[in-house]
């Protein structure tokens, strides 16, 4: 278990803001499922989800930075969930999916190329009482409640997965492929995927770089 609580460069826990923020979520709780409770709401709902947040590069991949912004998508929150895991002692690792969002909004698809597909969807597993739990805290609640979306709970024995329906019943998140886990964040993985898929749907790199870019300063 020892490689699931390193501190490293992306899942940087020893830095002093994010082991200070890890220890006054976590004061006076004895279990790792409590702590791990504790965590998760934090960053599920304190950290605002941001699906035009930046992301391309290593540097807006670190726990702290993620802390110290406030805000996130998926892979971000995911990163940071599994620093305040570690900071605490819970044993973390970061796992990422292929899903079908199917309430993405027009604007977020033509960002991605039209389809709803989103590629490297980010979670965190933590591990409780022996065994690994699935954790996405993507969708805080007060995005749930303005978007219809089901909020993902967490009590530290159940897997904690994005819901397949909203709140009225429609279809919502579809997983496709699971990409399996990693014990820190695999950016060379993230970067090649990523650009492996653009090129598959007809788009070139750069092209796509640049509409990216584009939306984030609309």
């Amino acid at each position: 278990m020892n490689k699931y609580l390193e501190s490293t460069e992306y899942i940087d826990w020893e830095t002093e803001s994010v082991k200070k923020k890890a220890a006054e979520l976590t004061k006076g709780l004895k279990t790792n499922r409590e702590k791990a409770i504790a965590v998760y709401y934090f960053v599920r709902d304190s950290i605002r989800h941001n699906p035009y947040a930046e992301g391309a590069s290593p540097e807006d991949f670190r726990a702290s930075a993620i802390l110290q912004k406030g805000n996130g998508y998926c892979q971000h929150k995911a990163l940071l969930l599994a620093a305040l895991a570690r900071a605490a002692g819970i044993p973390s690792r970061l796992g990422y999916a292929d899903v079908r969002d199917h309430l993405l909004s027009k604007k977020f698809r033509a960002m991605i190329g039209g389809d709803n597909l989103l590629i490297q969807h980010g979670y965190t597993e933590l591990y409780i009482d022996g065994r690994w739990v699935h954790a996405s805290p993507a969708y805080d609640l007060a995005t749930c409640n303005k978007m219809g979306f089901v909020p993902v709970e967490f009590d530290g024995i159940h897997d904690a997965r994005d819901s397949a329906f909203n709140a009225t019943g429609k279809p919502h998140i579809e997983y496709v492929k699971d990409h399996g886990t990693y014990a820190d964040f695999p950016w060379d993985f993230i970067l090649s995927y990523r650009q492996e898929w653009v090129n598959s749907i007809g788009r070139e790199w750069g092209e796509y770089q640049d509409n990216v870019a584009r939306h984030h300063k609309e």
